[in-house]
């Protein structure tokens, strides 16, 4: 019998190029492009937690889900933002969704960048070098297998 729940999975969505905006807007767009955020999404709270881990990759900082709500209020008030998507579970479950990526490190309880890696080479080591090439050859196995 085969299972129909998926081993990972990842969206990949392709923008226009980026142009001068601000870092909020660039994570933004990254974050569409991977399928952490569908177009539209008001609740982006998402970009909030990777700008804050972001943050404490330049300070090699871990920091525990308590300090990224804190720190994701005082983003999301910085501009002019909502506070929509700050109850801990939700920001537990955006983190899961970033670990699932491969995105983002958990020890103990504390989080992180992927090993103080800037995105950039996060995704092209684990997602463009890892997640797609396995997704690739797994798909071409069911289509042998036609």
């Amino acid at each position: 019998m085969v299972k129909e729940l998926p081993l990972s999975e990842i969206t990949l969505r392709k923008y226009e190029r980026p142009y001068d905006s601000g870092k909020r807007e660039l994570i933004k767009k990254v974050c569409l492009s991977l399928g952490l955020l569908q177009p539209g999404d008001s609740r982006d709270v998402v970009v909030d937690i990777l700008m804050c881990l972001d943050a404490g990759r330049v300070e090699r900082r871990e920091l525990t889900s308590f300090e990224i709500i804190d720190k994701v209020k005082e983003l999301r008030k910085e501009h002019s933002l909502e506070e929509k998507g700050l109850a801990e579970s939700n920001v537990r479950r955006q983190l899961k969704r970033l670990r699932d990526l491969m995105i983002v490190d958990k020890k103990k309880n504390n989080y992180r960048l992927s090993e103080f890696e800037p995105l950039s080479e996060i995704f092209e080591k684990k997602i463009e070098g890892f997640l797609i090439p396995q997704t690739i050859e797994r798909i071409k196995e069911y289509l042998g297998k036609l």
